[in-house]
Parts: C-alpha cells; structure tokens; sequence
C-alpha cells in the first residue's frame, strides 16, 4: 500500500507546484475569486434583489464559491490533455509507478487548491459584508460538501481532459458546458426571477441544489430537500465521472 501512496503524492506534489510556475494558475486560484467578489457586490449587486438576506454579499457569496469550486476542474483538463499531447502519460506508464497515483495524484491536488481557493473567498466575503450564521460544525459540513462537489467536477473534467485532442480543446469546451450550469442557477439571482423555461431548469440544475444547501448550512436559510439532494447529486456525478475517468486512463496507456 505504501507504493501506491507514495506515487500518489509525488503526482500531487507534481500538479502544486505547477502554478507556482505558472502566474496564470496561481492568478485564478488568488486574484481572479477576489475581482469576481468585488465585480457582483459592487456592480450588480445593487440592482439585484435578493429578499430574505442581509445584503447581496450574503446571498451571493454561496453562490460564487460553488461557481469558482466547479470551474477548479478546469485546471485538471488542462493539465491531463497538456501531458498526454507531450506524451508524459506514456513516459508514466513506462516507469514503475501505480497506474492509479496519476489520476488519484491529480484529485489530492485539486482538494488543496479548491480549500485555498475556498479560504480566500471566504475571506474576501468577510470583508465585503458576508457573515456566518451557523455553528463551527455546520461551516465545516459547508467545506466538505465544496470539497466534495470539487471532487466530483475534478473527475468530470479528468475525462474531458483525457477526451479532447489539445488543451485548448479542453477550455473552450469545458468553458461552454461549465458556465451557463452555473449562471443557470440559484447561485448569482433567485430562481423566481426568471422566466419560465429558465426557472424549472435552474431549480433542478445541481448547482442550484449545492448552492441552496451551502446557504441552508451557512445562513441558515430553510434546507427543505437541498442538503440530502447536494450530497446526492456529488456522489451520482463522481459515480459517473470517476469509472469512466479511470477507464479512459486505462484505455489510453494500454496501447
């Protein structure tokens, strides 16, 4: 057991200190969640009404965390489609190293990204208006339900990454799946603000039902379904995503 560990955190090692080295990974996972929070609370956020919350900081902070844990992904697409265009999977499989500590050493990485990227939100959501209205243990089942959410959108984008014949194939598709899910939902606007069509996708769209449940956790606003329903809706998607990961992994280093 200790071998396969072992070849797990050096992946892992391997994927952290990537951004280190590339200012434009390190920039989205510290700059860019700030400008975001500063650009909905400051420029739109005056004109959005959002009934039953403080202010729109309070309402939409939830929301932008969920956004920004779902894009994380995108990182792993990159990165699995920038190593098997150059060949470093081959190069993997040749060494004697546990076929499982690529894709498991990618998800250890993600986990640490998404809580710095979930710990700088945080913060900047403090200092904008944001405020906690849960106690200690129900701020942390938030974290875990963003880490788990995290895990599940790092296995849906391994495959995409696995799938597309570049990088940049990798970010304008993910870009175009990704976003409207996460703009089509409750996480920047309620639901009963939109029209119809809109409205009935958005309420059963998961990332409304991750959203709803963080701000049940958080503010205490009433749960109804959306807790159970976020924690279903993450192991559903890492039980499709995960096998067909692995089996793609497989696939691609057997021949």
């Amino acid at each position: 057991m200790s071998r396969p560990l072992n070849d797990t955190l050096v992946i892992a090692e391997r994927s952290l200190l990537r951004p280190t080295r590339s200012p434009d990974l390190l920039i989205g996972f510290t700059i860019q969640p700030i400008m975001f929070v500063l650009l909905f609370v400051y420029v739109f956020g005056g004109a959005i009404s959002t009934p039953g919350f403080a202010d729109y900081a309070t309402f939409m902070i939830p929301g932008i965390l969920v956004q920004h844990i779902a894009f994380g992904g995108f990182v792993t697409a990159l990165a699995l489609a920038e190593d098997m265009n150059k060949g470093l999977i081959d190069r993997f499989r040749s060494l004697p190293m546990s076929r499982s500590s690529v894709l498991a050493g990618r998800a250890v990485a993600d986990v640490v990204t998404n809580l710095l990227s979930i710990i700088v939100l945080v913060i900047t959501g403090l200092i904008v208006g944001f405020s906690f209205n849960a106690s200690f243990l129900e701020a942390l089942a938030g974290v875990g339900l963003l880490l788990l959410f995290g895990f599940a959108s790092s296995m849906a984008f391994a495959l995409l990454g696995m799938s597309v014949s570049s990088p940049e194939a990798a970010n304008g598709i993910g870009f175009t799946l990704i976003f409207p899910l996460t703009f089509l939902s409750s996480a920047f606007v309620p639901t009963e603000s939109m029209p119809d069509g809109l409205r009935h996708f958005a309420e059963a769209n998961p990332v409304s039902a991750i959203v709803d449940a963080l701000r049940a956790l958080w503010l205490g606003t009433p749960a109804g379904n959306s807790i159970w329903l976020a924690v279903v809706w993450s192991l559903v998607l890492l039980a499709i995503f995960a096998p067909l990961a692995v089996r793609k992994y497989r696939s691609s280093t057997s021949h």
